[in-house]
């Protein structure tokens, strides 16, 4: 089930019993969260399963209230309830130590034990209670998916299961116009269209730039956003390589006149784009797929790769092939040796790179 199809139903208050939230995307989970809240018109109790057993989770499920015909309730962390034969082979930073016997005759029934109450709870819920698991740690794409199935396989009695997958930058173009209407911001499409790839279609960030922007009171244009949102001023640069990438010349030489006009220090902007041509090129080596193994990829080597930065790599490496971006290295090198000896304008240095590069 995706977060819009359950936002629908519950507008129409039909909230299942049992629900399991599924995925690392926050922005459209506190949504639900929101809607569910909104919906059954509760306060909600809070369990945090790092610290309390399924077993445990059902039995306050089951318990009766005196005080409330109805109760909801959300267990976090739930992925920690899995047996070490789920998850020993992620098992967290603080955990390295512990006992990862896999194959523990005792860890084994003791999970199956906790399925099968889960699956008789599943088949007949509590009266009244709405029991919502969050499984929030791992993505869907990369290093995670293994182990986000191996939660779905463990949670597998529960048959509503909510998805929270990272938005695309056309659904969050389309999330932003809605916020926009919404919030009464009258926004350029040039400006919506560089704060979605400025925050590398991160929902939950988005959604504080546009919190923001609402206090601002006039039109927000493109210029404009370069100074009122951090992030959108280093999106030019990225332009430039999004551009590049598509042997696009207009508006390669577009994004560097935006540059210049910015007062940005053109040598800096063209280390830039080495450091990004030698990522993609060590992505295409290593023959990654999509951002999320990206930045393991590089976290794994002691490399600092944050979301954003991961989603610029992969998006640079999937626009150029090998012997593009072996090129397009060269002509930075000759740009850069260029850039340090007697010259008539940095400008026009950089503006010779653009065009050979885009021949």
């Amino acid at each position: 089930m995706t977060p819009a199809q359950f936002l629908a139903r519950a507008k129409k208050k039909d909230i299942p019993p049992v629900i399991l939230f599924l995925g690392q995307e926050g922005y459209n989970r506190r949504r639900c969260r929101d809607a569910v809240v909104a919906a059954l018109g509760i306060e909600p109790e809070q369990i945090d399963m790092a610290e309390s057993s399924l077993a445990a989770v059902v039995d306050d499920a089951r318990a009766m209230s005196l005080f409330a015909s109805e109760r909801l309730i959300f267990a976090k962390a739930a992925e920690t309830a899995m047996p070490r034969t789920s998850r020993a082979a992620a098992v967290s930073e603080e955990d390295e130590d512990g006992d990862d016997e896999p194959s523990a005759p005792a860890g084994r029934a003791a999970a199956a034990g906790e399925e099968a109450l889960l699956a008789a709870y599943a088949k007949d819920p509590t009266p009244g209670v709405t029991l919502i698991f969050e499984a929030v740690r791992w993505d869907f794409d990369g290093d995670d998916k293994t182990k986000t199935e191996r939660v779905r396989k463990f949670y597998g009695a529960i048959p509503e299961v909510v998805e929270f997958r990272r938005f695309t930058a056309e659904d969050a173009r389309a999330e932003l116009d809605r916020l926009a209407r919404e919030m009464k911001i009258a926004m350029e499409p040039a400006a919506a269209e560089a704060l979605v790839e400025a925050l590398a279609a991160d929902m939950g960030r988005i959604a504080v730039e546009m919190e923001k922007l609402r206090l601002y009171g006039k039109p927000v244009t493109a210029d404009a956003l370069t100074l009122l949102v951090p992030d959108a001023r280093q999106s030019t640069i990225f332009a430039l390589v999004n551009a590049l990438g598509r042997r696009d010349r207009a508006r390669s030489l577009d994004a560097l006149d935006a540059l210049v006009r910015e007062g940005e220090y053109l040598p800096l902007a063209l280390t830039f784009l080495a450091g990004q041509f030698r990522m993609a090129m060590v992505a295409k080596e290593a023959n990654l797929r999509g951002a999320s193994q990206v930045q393991s990829h590089f976290q794994r080597q002691n490399i600092p790769m944050w979301g954003s930065r991961a989603e610029q790599v992969w998006l640079t490496a999937s626009k150029f092939t090998a012997p593009q971006l072996e090129r397009g290295l060269k002509l930075i090198f000759e740009a850069d040796r260029d850039l340090r000896s007697a010259r008539p304008d940095d400008r026009t240095i950089v503006e010779n790179f653009v065009v050979r590069l885009c021949a």
